[in-house]
């Protein structure tokens, strides 16, 4: 069979894998030493174990064939991608990009990497977004999540650092939460001391600790106050949902004088109610929110709410987590909060 060589040049051996990338085993024999040798100098353990020689020639011949390690093969073999995962449920809302902010900032300060995966609601199962893939990350920080949303992660044997959830749970090796209980009744106090006494929630309809700590906290709250009322109102977590469930508290005979919402986007829509009905904020009915997004400054009248720590809650969460990657006990803090006072409540009318 006649050959496609050109004359006058050698057959060079064939390199890489069938879709043409280099192995280790190629850059082993170009250097002529074991692929151990080649995985010891290029995952920078050679130190002590392979000549200063030696590892220059791995170097050279690895830069030579355009070389790049496999990263998940690397990590197995490591142990370490100095790679975090941070679960959140939603990707839009402003209290998770802040979360997001404060994990990377201390993530960026130890050499570490972020990936941002959302798990929709919270309510999960969150999905495992990188299958066999997961020894590609050294561990996962999950915030308000429900309990048994992160299962397929947690098989995985990944350290598992919740923010906002139930610390008595036992799924997690540190749990950094918010005093979210403190800020409801922050909320409740407020209203009370200006004179509320029929008060309405509007709660998330989302079966986490965050959501159940709140209805808990203000229900206690306002039962220690002789004459209060409390009614209920579950909402999805959307501005139209928030609407509709205002609409039939502020329908209810006796209407009440206040409307308590779990976070800023029902208080939105507690606000749009109120305007539909023909009722005005606050001297008709007062508002307020939960969490201080960016929506809260853009209502009129601007929202009286409670202000979450965010970014202090991501950073505390990443440094928990690289606290269990350095054999350390982790410092896992209860952060405060703090009621914002706006112009969204005020005293109930008189005739109330």
């Amino acid at each position: 069979m006649a050959s496609n060589r050109r004359p006058g040049t050698a057959e060079q051996p064939r390199t890489g894998t069938s879709s043409g990338r280099p192995t280790s085993r190629d850059v082993a024999r170009r250097a002529s030493v074991s692929q151990a040798t080649v995985s010891l100098v290029l995952g920078g353990k050679w130190e002590g174990r392979v000549s200063p020689r030696t590892a220059e020639t791995v170097r050279d011949a690895a830069q030579a064939l355009g070389y790049r390690p496999n990263l998940s093969a690397r990590s197995l073999r490591l142990g370490r991608t100095r790679t975090a995962l941070l679960v959140v449920p939603a990707l839009t809302h402003d209290y998770f990009a802040r979360v997001h902010a404060g994990a990377s900032r201390i993530a960026a300060e130890h050499d570490f990497g972020v990936v941002l995966y959302p798990s929709p609601e919270g309510i999960g199962p969150a999905v495992d977004p990188f299958g066999s893939a997961r020894a590609a990350l050294d561990g996962v920080i999950a915030s308000s999540m429900a309990p048994d949303a992160l299962a397929a992660l947690r098989e995985g044997g990944l350290p598992l650092v919740m923010l906002d959830t139930d610390p008595e749970g036992d799924r997690a090796v540190a749990t950094v939460n918010l005093d979210i209980a403190d800020g409801m009744r922050q909320v409740a106090g407020h209203l009370l001391g200006l004179g509320h006494r029929r008060l309405a929630h509007l709660a998330a309809a989302v079966d986490t600790w965050t959501f159940g700590v709140r209805a808990h906290s203000l229900a206690q709250a306002v039962a220690l106050e002789p004459g209060a009322e409390l009614r209920t109102e579950p909402s999805d977590l959307s501005v139209e949902d928030a609407l509709r469930g205002a609409t039939r508290a502020l329908t209810a005979d006796p209407r009440p004088t206040a409307v308590i919402c779990d976070d800023d986007l029902l208080a939105a829509g507690a606000c749009k109610a109120a305007r539909r009905l023909g009722l005005r904020v606050p001297e008709d009915v007062s508002v307020t929110g939960f969490d201080d997004l960016s929506l809260a400054t853009a209502l009129e009248p601007e929202l009286t709410t409670v202000r979450l720590p965010a970014e202090a809650v991501g950073a505390a969460g990443m440094r928990a987590l690289l606290d269990v990657l350095a054999g350390r006990e982790a410092n896992a803090p209860v952060l405060p909060v703090q009621l914002v006072r706006r112009g969204s409540t005020a005293e109930p009318p008189s005739e109330s």
